[in-house]
């Protein structure tokens, strides 16, 4: 596990500030791991990004001070040992000057987006990659929209934020169930194909990897009769599902509560509602502090993962993880409103988290295809094995969470 020399943060150093208007460093890479499949179905009967339960920004007059995070570390980049702003330090970013800007650009996106997706969906193009590239992006700005109005309720109109991030939730929890379907449908698809498939010869003159390589033909075997008929199960299953989720899909998007999220994303394209009274002008004097403390959530989240020398694989685990990857999406839009881009360091951790939500939703889909009643035996014989294979690749997932997370200190045992 590596140490970086520098710790998270979304505080700006001093020198990135200095003859700045809003305070914003340079912008850097759009990593986002949801970008693509990620879009981000949780489980595919919520809303994938639902900010989590526990996860709420601090209002105004409420506590406003981070949690304390295992192994946080105590000195930070542009600051000092007190958490303060470093010497030469002239400016801090403002919704006015950052956050503004940041959802104006993103409500637009949201609105082309929607423009491309009405478009790619005509009878001629209807189904086509292009009305699926648009959703996708639809999506991606729907949840920058709704997680930086979590994440700095306190320097908005918090009734107007809290509603529009609610309906934002629900518009991109239909939209990506659809894409999850398809994404998992294949990859269990694929994976049949692998555990099915020929195996290697032994060497020649050796007896016991003859006798080893003959059972595993055998068990090959049997694995091949079942892998057909539960590929076909699973396609029928999630084909089906699929569909539902489209039809779902479409109707959501012909309905009024879907066009008055449009006319409430076109309003924010132009105008930002603030604050009213002394308290909301404070709070929206500064977004260092709410982006802190999105910030410290996720240092607490990472350390209260299980460590992975805890036994058996339980399931019971999973939700944790699926905090984790929550919490580091906010954490990652929180450092694009004030630093105008995304983390890079946390491009990779961010995609482990996806692989890893991506084979807990398929290890379950395996699981529960299992369960159909009056099944032949190798066909639950071959999605036995499917589940525990799409198993080892959420332990996989998180072994590669641990080796690419960059602040080693946060997974210290609490």
């Amino acid at each position: 596990m590596r140490r970086p020399d520098q710790q998270t943060t979304t505080r700006p150093a001093p020198e990135a500030t200095l003859g700045t208007g809003n305070g914003t460093g340079p912008a850097g890479p759009d990593a986002a791991p949801g970008a693509g499949p990620a879009a981000q179905p949780g489980d595919p009967g919520a809303g994938p990004d639902t900010p989590p339960a526990g996860a709420r920004s601090a209002g105004p007059g409420e506590p406003s001070g981070p949690p304390a995070a295992t192994g946080t570390p105590a000195a930070r980049p542009g600051t000092t040992g007190t958490g303060s702003a470093g010497a030469g330090f002239t400016g801090e970013p403002t919704a006015e000057g950052a956050l503004a800007p940041y959802l104006r650009g993103q409500a637009a996106e949201f609105l082309r987006s929607l423009r491309l997706h009405h478009e790619y969906s005509a009878p001629a193009d209807a189904g086509g990659h292009g009305a699926a590239e648009a959703a996708r992006a639809l999506r991606r700005a729907a949840r920058r929209i709704g997680g930086s109005l979590h994440t700095f309720r306190a320097a908005l109109d918090p009734h107007w934020a809290d509603q529009l991030r609610g309906e934002l939730a629900w518009l991109t929890g239909i939209l990506a169930r659809e894409h999850a379907y398809a994404n998992r449908l294949a990859r269990l698809v694929d994976a049949l194909h692998l555990l099915s498939g020929p195996t290697l010869p032994a060497a020649r003159g050796a007896r016991a990897a003859g006798e080893a390589a003959g059972a595993d033909a055998q068990g090959r075997a049997a694995l091949g009769v079942g892998a057909a008929r539960a590929a076909a199960l699973l396609e029928r299953r999630l084909t089906l599902a699929r569909t539902r989720s489209h039809s779902a899909a479409l109707q959501a998007l012909g309905s009024s509560r879907f066009h008055a999220i449009a006319d409430a994303v076109a309003l924010l394209a132009s105008e930002v509602p603030a604050p009213s009274g002394h308290a909301g002008r404070a709070a929206a004097a500064s977004l260092l502090e709410p982006a802190e403390l999105a910030e410290q959530r996720l240092l607490t989240a990472v350390a209260a993962l299980p460590p992975d020398d805890t036994g058996p694989y339980n399931e019971a685990q999973d939700a944790a993880w699926h905090q984790a990857r929550l919490l580091l999406r906010l954490h990652r839009y929180a450092h694009e409103v004030v630093l105008g881009g995304a983390d890079p360091g946390l491009t990779a951790p961010g995609h482990a988290l996806d692989l890893h939500r991506d084979a807990v939703e398929a290890a379950g889909a395996a699981a529960a295809a299992a369960r159909t009643p009056r099944i032949a035996p190798a066909t639950a014989y071959a999605l036995g094995v499917l589940h525990a294979d799409q198993r080892h690749g959420v332990e996989s997932a998180r072994a590669a969470f641990r080796e690419t997370w960059p602040y080693a200190t946060a997974l210290a045992a609490p």
